[in-house]
């Protein structure tokens, strides 16, 4: 018994821990078209991220469900604390890895790919809640194409609109925008990206018997969103250089509508229940958004280099983390 609390404490205490870093890694995403656009200062935008982040993760829970019972079934987890720290312990060691080089890699891959790594590892694949494992991966894979879509739409859209309007005056009032927008996608991430942390701290606790359904504890909803929050006001400077200025040079109107193009496909996984990837759809709006400015305004050299990223991160966290579960069977 002593040994199970132990497990729980840590695998409660590495939750938060990846709540926190994917609050200085993924949300940079959220406020960098915002920042080098200087609609906003830097810590301007890192204060309104912050407490839209933890607004947003409040409001919604069906994402944390999602993640608690949709890749392994926590009730027939054998060995599941051991298994759930496995995953955190790889999806952090991943998301630092990238966060070191700037690259924006996602937490949702990584931490996805943990679980089902460490659950494989500890009882083959048969443990893999197939239905739901291939929903999450179908929203994965499909989010950041729409993302594209939409943003290039969007701006299309923009450009109509705005064709024969003041040039000074309209970018002086999209960069006023840019605070809605950049409100709106710090809301979003909070209401998809903290819930993850949810879900697997919540798992937990029903793998170690301390919790009997999937409905997500209030304190663990609050000390998500903190810790997420705070993870946020760090920042997340190398990732806000690649995103706000190495895909494009990006402008107020085009900012605005990366911004607003993705605030949108996200609060829709939301709705859904679906994970999504935060910085793959940020990206891929803002790609979307250069397309339909001038196709070859967008570095597609580091569109490929992000994109190399998001296809290695998921089978490489499930080989770390069912790595780290046959160490830590070691010991537990």
């Amino acid at each position: 018994m002593d040994t199970i609390l132990t497990l729980t404490v840590l695998i409660v205490i590495f939750a938060l821990a990846f709540d926190f870093i994917n609050g200085f890694h993924d949300t940079a995403n959220a406020i960098a078209t915002s920042v080098s656009t200087r609609a906003l200062t830097p810590r301007q935008a890192i204060i309104l991220a912050a407490v839209m982040n933890f607004a947003g993760a409040l409001t919604f829970t069906g994402v944390a469900k999602t993640i608690t019972k949709d890749i392994v079934d926590p009730f027939a987890l054998e060995n599941g604390p051991v298994v759930i720290l496995a995953a955190l312990t790889a999806a952090i060691a991943w998301n630092l890895i990238t966060w070191y080089y700037g690259i924006p890699s996602s937490s949702s891959h990584a931490l996805i790919g943990s679980i089902a790594g460490a659950a494989i590892s500890a009882a083959g694949f048969g443990i893999l809640n197939y239905e739901g494992f291939l929903k999450i991966l179908q929203s994965l894979i499909i989010s950041p194409f729409l993302a594209l879509a939409v943003g290039f739409i969007v701006m299309s859209l923009f450009r109509i609109l705005f064709k024969n309007a003041n040039l000074t005056r309209t970018t002086r009032g999209f960069r006023m925008f840019q605070v809605v927008t950049a409100a709106m996608q710090a809301y979003t991430h909070g209401t998809n990206d903290a819930q993850k942390a949810m879900g697997i701290i919540t798992m937990a606790l029903i793998a170690a018997n301390y919790h009997s359904t999937t409905d997500i504890p209030e304190w663990v909803r609050i000390s998500a969103a903190l810790a997420m929050g705070i993870g946020t006001s760090i920042g997340g400077w190398k990732i806000i250089k690649t995103v706000g200025g190495k895909i494009m040079k990006i402008r107020p109107v085009n900012g605005a509508a990366a911004d607003l193009s993705s605030a949108m496909i996200i609060f829709a996984a939301t709705t859904f229940h679906l994970p999504v990837s935060t910085t793959h759809v940020i990206s891929s709006a803002i790609m979307g958004v250069g397309a339909a400015q001038r196709v070859k305004g967008v570095k597609w050299g580091v569109a490929r280099r992000i994109v190399l990223t998001w296809i290695i991160t998921l089978p490489i966290s499930a080989l770390i983390a069912g790595f780290v579960y046959q160490v830590l069977k070691l010991f537990f």
